[in-house]
């Protein structure tokens, strides 16, 4: 491709990661303390795409150049079509279908469990809870009212859970975590529905079908939809 065919790559590119970074869109993606990164690299692109093309008009201009026209192959405005599916098409968030292919993350145990936050219910994530049943017994949980957020997926034998995704730095390594649920008001509802749980806890414990990992589970108390969080993941 020539100079001004790359400038426009450049450009296209650099805008997608800026019109991510500057919304919610790029917490699909990666973690949210990333987005001054992603902001810096967009701009860093769009730079050097406008870099690009002034020394390339300059160049043109300049009548002591020597001007050699080349054919490049046309195969390589390709290049741009997923760029174009970046600024056009937004993939979802990891949901549903990866919690119910993959297995639970393993969680890692804490030398002490801090008190749970005030209220009533106390809000809790789904990875703070499965590791106070799992490795604290429940100890730190019992006799509180409890608030989990999460969307629906499928377990074993079709036990209703309620899964989140794990992230260390992006979606690539997103990893569910699953909260069984039983008891409450029967969940007529289809798996990636989000929804807010309120419960209490029990020691009933599950396998996850995939990797046999132990599985927490919550009593239901109620439930309702929600609409998603604008950070998705945990």
């Amino acid at each position: 491709m020539n100079k001004q065919a790359q400038a426009v790559v450049l450009f296209l590119f650099g805008g997608a990661i800026l019109k991510a970074s500057l919304t919610d869109l790029y917490l699909r993606y990666v973690q949210e303390a990333l987005r001054p990164f992603l902001i810096a690299s967009g701009a860093l692109l769009v730079f050097a795409a406008a870099a690009t093309l002034w020394y390339d008009l300059r160049r043109r201009k300049d009548p002591d150049e020597e001007h050699h026209h080349h054919h490049e192959p046309r195969v390589g405005w390709l290049l741009i079509l997923p760029v174009l599916g970046l600024l056009l098409i937004a993939p979802p968030a990891l949901g549903s279908y990866t919690a119910e292919q993959t297995g639970t993350v393993q969680i890692g145990a804490e030398s002490d469990y801090p008190p749970l936050p005030e209220g009533d219910p106390a809000t809790v994530s789904l990875l703070d809870y499965a590791s106070r049943v799992i490795y604290d017994e429940g100890r730190s949980l019992t006799g509180r009212r409890l608030q989990l957020t999460g969307f629906v997926a499928a377990g074993g034998d079709g036990v209703p859970m309620l899964a989140r995704i794990v992230v260390s730095c992006c979606a690539a390594d997103g990893r569910p975590i699953k909260v069984g649920l039983t008891g409450g008001p029967p969940m007529d509802v289809p798996a990636g529905t989000w929804l807010q749980v309120t419960g209490t806890y029990t020691d009933k414990r599950g396998k996850d079908p995939v990797n046999q990992a132990d599985i927490a589970f919550l009593q239901v108390h109620e439930w309702q939809p929600v609409s998603p969080p604008k950070q998705q993941y945990e």
